[in-house]
């Protein structure tokens, strides 16, 4: 098999990844990377010496490809299914990325400060970082309206970021009941079956995430 996608079910930014795969029906191998064991940080940081994951490793090619957002643009232009995840249309394209790099930078990132404050008992005044997911729910439901998905008129790449974002803040800071265009998106996105087949994957490890109490029972 060509692809190997080094990755680990719990994280968001690997469920990106797998929703994009998923959505082609892309064929791939996993490999799962624990980084609390020695073996696998070393297999991980011999493809990408920051050992972070994701990674792709197109084995045809000889290339390694890390980063979600860079691994989505390369399956979309080596490995394109039938749904392309980038439109053809430059100005749709711009609005495709723009979306994906909001909710990695304004949903994402305040997210992940939040569970690691938590997972380091750090106690820091996250009050910022929940104050900026407020603000980008708002922004959402401005943008999404009466659209189906986020960005142009079918699913993206900017859907395949929104769906990990918005599954693990919701956690933290709940959707605002009066966001109804924001509730009907995120449905629309835990509704579609290559984001449930990564949730469904992801709950053996619900357990290690800092606020599993906070998964509503549908997922778990």
């Amino acid at each position: 098999m060509s692809l190997t996608l080094y990755y680990h079910p719990l994280a968001s930014y690997c469920h990106k990844v797998l929703i994009a795969l998923y959505e082609n029906g892309t064929p791939f191998e996993k490999r799962l990377i624990d980084l609390g064991k020695e073996d696998d940080r070393a297999a991980l940081a011999a493809v990408w010496p920051p050992v972070r994951f994701p990674v792709l490793r197109d084995h045809a090619r000889g290339r390694d490809v890390p980063e979600s957002t860079i691994i989505i643009e390369y399956l979309d232009h080596h490995y394109r299914g039938h749904r392309p995840l980038i439109p053809a249309d430059w100005n749709d394209a711009l609005d495709v990325r723009l979306w994906e790099r909001f909710f990695d930078g304004y949903v994402q990132d305040p997210m992940q400060r939040i569970v690691a404050d938590r997972l380091y008992n750090t106690k820091a005044d996250m009050a910022s970082q929940r104050a900026m997911l407020t603000t980008a729910y708002g922004m959402l439901e401005q943008q999404l309206g009466e659209r189906n998905w986020v960005a142009g008129s079918g699913f993206s790449m900017a859907d395949c970021a929104a769906a990990p974002a918005l599954f693990y803040a919701s956690t933290l800071v709940p959707i605002p009941a009066g966001h109804h265009h924001l509730h009907a998106y995120f449905t629309r996105l835990m509704d579609r079956p290559s984001a449930r087949r990564v949730l469904e994957e992801a709950k053996p490890y619900f357990q290690f995430y800092p606020f599993e109490e906070a998964i509503p029972q549908r997922f778990r």
